[in-house]
């Protein structure tokens, strides 16, 4: 890939989002929000787009991508849901929930995309901006975080330009995304399990499904093998900073991530402190994520200690974010 692109910045109406679509159709990639983090789309059915993306983000190729859709419909014509699956989709879809599931068998999504796995992961996102980009292109697109692999996930249109500037076609600003975290993934091959947490939580899921989710057995991939989903390596979602976990002090120079009304001894002599949320809320937490991992990053602070976050709910999906940035690195 030839850096030095032109990328544009689109505020993301009727116009920008035709603009796209046609930008899609010639090979092009583009940034658009979803409801959970933006993603960088490209057009899932064309290899030569699907490998200047992983160029672009400087993504393992051996990472598989999801597959964004506009509906059940188009869902259908890549991929075999059957009952279990189906109940999933239409309680969940569109929203924050991708699906693993068996390629049907005509799938034209790039063998790329999917890794040369014969599964594909699947999700309808319910962003009015990344649905009307859907239906605008009327293919699948394949569309992972929209920063630099490993970085941490982008949440604004600013935070995509950071990374990619120079490297993709056109960022489509829909203002902040209101989720935080990446979508959950669950595979319905073998049964329903749980490859990733998300934006949907593991409890809605399972008083749906009646049952359990069973979790997968590695759910930290290490960086030389493939993994089962997108977002399973061991070391992924990393500011530059150390990360330090359920921290109940703080270094001098350290930035503080902070969760609750309450700060840890030492916080008066940190870098920087931010907070995900005063009030002690996993799901404002959750949209404070990212953002604040980047502010604090910046801020070149000499490690970010962060305080313990609950598990329950989207504490489940921050926890696991955390654990990653936090992963020793190669």
């Amino acid at each position: 890939m030839t850096l030095g692109l032109t990328t544009q910045v689109l505020v993301a109406d009727a116009s920008a989002i035709d603009a796209a679509a046609g930008c899609f159709a010639g090979g092009g990639l583009v940034a658009f929000p979803t409801e959970t983090v933006y993603g960088l789309g490209a057009d899932a059915t064309n290899s030569r787009a699907v490998a200047r993306l992983y160029e672009a983000k400087g993504r393992p190729s051996f990472n598989p991508l999801i597959a964004h859709v506009a509906d059940l419909a188009a869902a259908e014509a890549i991929a075999v849901l059957d009952s279990r699956s189906r109940t999933l989709a239409e309680a969940f879809w569109p929203g924050p929930l991708t699906l693993v599931l068996p390629k049907s068998q005509d799938c034209p999504v790039s063998d790329l995309a999917t890794a040369g796995l014969d599964t594909i992961a699947v999700r309808i996102p319910a962003h009015p901006v990344a649905q009307a980009l859907l239906r605008a292109f009327g293919k699948p697109v394949v569309a992972p975080s929209a920063n630099i692999s490993g970085h941490v996930s982008p949440t604004t249109a600013a935070h995509v330009r950071s990374d990619l500037s120079g490297r993709i076609d056109m960022i489509l600003d829909g203002g902040p995304v209101h989720v935080g975290v990446e979508s959950t993934i669950v595979s319905c091959i073998d049964g329903p399990r749980l490859l990733r947490p998300g934006g949907a939580a593991r409890e809605a899921i399972e008083r749906l499904l009646g049952e359990p989710l069973a979790l997968v057995q590695t759910p930290f991939a290490d960086d030389d093998e493939q993994p089962l989903a997108p977002g399973m390596l061991a070391s992924h979602y990393a500011p530059r900073a150390r990360v330090r976990l359920n921290a109940e002090n703080v270094a001098p120079g350290e930035g503080l991530l902070a969760f609750g009304p309450t700060l840890p001894e030492g916080h008066e002599r940190a870098g920087a402190v931010l907070n995900l949320s005063e009030r002690g809320d996993v799901v404002e937490a959750a949209a404070n994520l990212f953002g604040s991992l980047r502010a604090l990053d910046a801020k070149n602070v000499t490690g970010i200690a962060v305080m313990p976050i609950p598990q329950d709910g989207l504490g489940e999906a921050i926890n696991d974010r955390l654990r990653r940035a936090a992963a020793p690195r190669p």
